[in-house]
């Protein structure tokens, strides 16, 4: 999550000025996927790539912008942050989630002992602390091993933790891969812990919905596809779209937007519109008649750079119709966010009722949340 995006090569050590920032603090044992994940989900890289990382040597630490700036440390597994020569009160101290891969392909036995090792020194000192575990790998087990894996590991931390008396202790259980949305699904909960913000950010998009007939409504965040909140009926899935098609939606809509910038020595307003065809998502048919199943239209002035631009004189709005009669709307908010919606109700006085409410949505984000 962040203005722009990263360089798939740039991590730095923690630094005092990141120390008074929330932090979530990714833990596990060696080759358990921590740098993967953190490659996927903060840096754009494909899950194939992650085959050619090498193993992570020293703490690490690099700080993310969003609604709320925090930073993201990964720990190397074969570091034991149980020495009392380790310096623990730094290192846990701001820590908002704690992050433990569990790798489900692997003997987990000593994993889990590990974790539960970690939770009995933090909880005591740090009880404040979310223990997010995920549940990784999991795209290589079958459906029916992998909820009885979810299920022992589950059952094995509760009663580990029960037994050393820690019953209030946070935890939570995600079954995630690299190789499907789940890493980011899991990710988003994870966020959305840190920014107290998000009952705000919830009921006011539940207004947005109400007001408009959007069925569905996310805030997402353009760089990481990470949404920060969502209204309090997506949960139910409406018309069957998933958190894939929204994160496809955005990247067409990103890579359309960058086909169309306007130079910074000119005031030239770029527009197009655009024909997606539904059996392939990669090809794109300019024309203002849709062709095939599903039309595609942009509207924005732009940049060169990839990803939105924070200094668009107008936020970049995208429409998606789909083949099953359901639209995708997409506008640009603050600080590299975007609303990302669906609604099946069409016409011209509906589609500008929603630009007027989404705007009025965009206004309020300023007012809260200044642009720096």
């Amino acid at each position: 999550m962040s203005h722009g995006t990263f360089s798939n090569d740039s991590t730095v050590v923690a630094s005092s000025e990141n120390l008074d920032r929330p932090k979530i603090l990714l833990m596990g044992l060696r080759r358990g996927g921590k740098s993967s994940i953190c490659n996927v989900v903060f840096h754009n890289m494909q899950p194939l790539d992650t085959v050619f990382l090498e193993s992570t040597s020293r703490p690490t630490s690099e700080l993310i912008r969003s609604l709320v700036d925090f930073t993201v440390s990964e720990m190397p597994g074969q570091i034991n942050v149980l020495d009392d020569n380790y310096d623990k009160a730094r290192l846990f101290e701001n820590v908002g989630s704690l992050v433990y891969v569990v790798d489900s392909q692997d003997e987990y036995l000593y994993t889990l002992s590990n974790l539960v090792d970690i939770i009995e020194a933090v909880y005591p000192e740090y009880p404040s602390i979310n223990f997010e575990i995920l549940i990784h790998k999991v795209d290589g087990l079958s459906d029916d091993f992998k909820g009885d894996t979810a299920r022992d590991i589950r059952q094995r931390v509760t009663d580990d933790l029960l037994d050393l008396g820690l019953d209030g202790v946070k935890s939570f259980f995600h079954l995630t891969s690299i190789f499907n949305h789940s890493i980011f699904d899991a990710f988003s909960l994870i966020i959305q812990k840190l920014i107290p913000e998000v009952p705000t950010l919830r009921n006011m998009l539940d207004i947005l919905c109400e007001h408009t007939g959007l069925e569905q409504a996310y805030l997402f965040d353009i760089n990481s596809k990470l949404f920060v909140a969502s209204d309090n009926t997506s949960s139910s899935g409406v018309g069957g779209a998933s958190m894939e098609h929204f994160a496809d939606f955005i990247d067409i809509s990103v890579d359309l937007d960058n086909l169309y910038f306007e130079s910074s020595s000119t005031s030239v307003t770029s527009s197009s519109e655009t024909n997606a065809d539904q059996n392939n998502n990669n090809t794109l048919l300019n024309g203002n008649k849709a062709a095939g199943p599903s039309a595609l239209t942009t509207q924005s002035n732009s940049t060169s750079k990839k990803g939105l631009s924070p200094s668009h004189p107008r936020p970049l709005k995208c429409v998606s119709k789909l083949a099953n009669g359901t639209t995708l709307y997409l506008y640009q908010m603050i600080r590299g966010l975007a609303i990302v919606a669906l609604t099946r109700k069409e016409g011209p006085h509906r589609m500008a009722l929603v630009d007027y409410n989404l705007e009025k949505f965009r206004l309020g984000l300023e007012r809260v949340w200044p642009v720096a």
